[in-house]
């Protein structure tokens, strides 16, 4: 998509501090932390949100999944950490581009509201 921020920093327009990266998944620290550590991990094809999955693009999500534990390992994250993803206005999605955040690097609080 031509307007998407995320988008714009897969393709480098964008700088970002990238802590992975491969063909399918960009991971990068936020620019807005709200733990200690506060990673984004996003799909390299454009996915609008967590509604946008579908039967073409869940084996990207799940791949996704399948490397978060790594990212949060290498970050450092032994103690645990949170998985999140907002969708739509309601939940201030910010950028209408799936993306998880990895919070952790302290306990975090046990509620989610």
């Amino acid at each position: 998509m031509n307007n998407c921020l995320f988008c714009k920093i897969i393709d480098g327009i964008i700088p970002s501090n990238k802590v992975y990266e491969d063909e399918k998944i960009l991971a990068f620290h936020d620019i807005n932390p709200q733990a200690p550590t506060h990673i984004l991990v996003i799909p390299k094809c454009h996915i609008p949100s967590v509604d946008g999955v579908n039967a073409e693009n869940a084996n990207v999500v799940a791949y996704l999944f399948t490397k978060i534990p790594e990212i949060a390992q290498s970050a450092g994250l032994t103690g645990g950490y949170r998985v999140i993803s907002n969708c739509g206005s309601d939940a201030c999605q910010s950028v209408p581009h799936l993306h998880f955040h990895i919070l952790g690097g302290r306990q975090l609080s046990d509620t989610m509201a």
